[in-house]
């Protein structure tokens, strides 16, 4: 279970890392969308990880 959290926070903060320059540097609302809409079902899926009984 903490293996799955670390390793899910830490692609989390990766992917966020990688999205940061798109949006600074590009400033699109869509692009911005997506990258949120992609950052959130992300999350949700870690979430729903995290809560399964599997391991």
């Amino acid at each position: 279970m903490l293996v799955k959290m670390i390793t899910g926070v830490l692609a989390t903060l990766m992917a966020l890392g990688f999205f940061v320059v798109p949006i600074l540097k590009l400033k699109d609302p869509a692009l911005i969308g997506v990258i949120v809409i992609g950052v959130v079902l992300m999350l949700v899926d870690l979430a729903q990880k995290l809560r399964s009984k599997e391991d």
